[in-house]
């Protein structure tokens, strides 16, 4: 019990060091929930760091793949003495959550490993369902609902989250040698790499942000029905991280697309009180469920 709680507490150090959006949601579940969220959100930025270290001069491409093996042992149970093994094991026994979620997140992990841009957006759905739609369907597992159309709608609300980061992200995306939107709608908006990488904010690249910003937005409105089926002590999480990630959207709608000088992020204060809003919320739905 004492090896599962340090470990617990050690998931939830690096979430609270790491995760800015995500951080603040957890927040909102209740204690056994949330130290489990925790467990999950640090396997996943253990997997996200294995292929960001290529990018440096902290390791190579072979050194990712042995990381991601390393990963893979763990959730065999075959490495006792990580971490973050106790607390993994415990919530994936728990939860019943099924083990090719977490395959699947790995195999997007190795997706960034291998390649560098996507020819159609056929392809970029097969890497953000492998990198964010699983980790949301691990998450409901941890949240609880109620019928099986859940995860259809938690694999949109992913997909819509991974859109956004790749728009929020594409400067800096950009400089690791990595172009996440589809090369059909570069050309179907004739915007080339070369003005990409020059960071030119031309009419074709306002174009072509609208398009995928709406795409995004469209894969929010899909994912809607999803929060009434999450359980109610844990419904508001989600929804938090749908309203921030939206939030987002609106910022690059509202710099006219962009995205090259600056950023788009929220404020901590503006995070601060989304959070204070959505706890309001989580309390009434709370007192008023039967």
């Amino acid at each position: 019990m004492a090896h599962a709680a340090k470990s617990y507490a050690y998931a939830e150090h690096l979430t609270k060091r790491e995760a800015t959006n995500f951080y603040y949601a957890f927040r909102l579940l209740p204690p056994q929930r949330r130290n489990s969220i925790y467990a999950v959100y640090a396997f996943s930025r253990r997997a996200d760091d294995a292929v960001d270290s290529t990018e440096d001069e902290r390791g190579s491409k072979e050194d990712a793949e042995a990381k991601l093996e390393q990963l893979r042992a763990l959730l065999r149970g075959e490495t006792p003495g990580d971490p973050l093994d106790a607390c993994l094991r415990d919530t994936i026994e728990r939860f019943g959550i099924p083990p090719e979620y977490f395959d699947d997140l790995l195999r997007g992990m190795e997706m960034d490993l291998l390649n560098q841009r996507y020819r159609t957006f056929d392809e970029l759905y097969e890497y953000c369902y492998r990198a964010a739609s699983a980790v949301g369907l691990i998450c409901i597992e941890i949240f609880g609902y109620r019928e099986e159309a859940a995860r259809k709608y938690a694999e949109a609300l992913g997909i819509a989250m991974q859109l956004t980061n790749i728009l929020r992200d594409i400067r800096e995306d950009m400089m690791r040698g990595r172009i996440y939107l589809p090369g059909e709608d570069l050309e179907r908006f004739d915007y080339s790499e070369e003005e990409l990488s020059r960071n030119e904010l031309t009419p074709a690249f306002r174009s072509l942000m609208e398009f995928q910003v709406g795409r995004a937005r469209d894969y929010f409105h899909r994912a809607e029905p999803l929060f009434p089926l999450i359980d109610v002590e844990a419904r508001f999480c989600p929804l938090l991280l749908k309203r921030l990630y939206s939030m987002i959207l609106d910022k690059i709608e509202s710099r006219h697309y962009d995205v090259f000088s600056r950023r788009p992020a929220i404020s901590r204060f503006q995070k601060t009180r989304m959070l204070l809003a959505a706890g309001r919320e989580a309390r009434k739905a709370r007192r008023s469920a039967p």
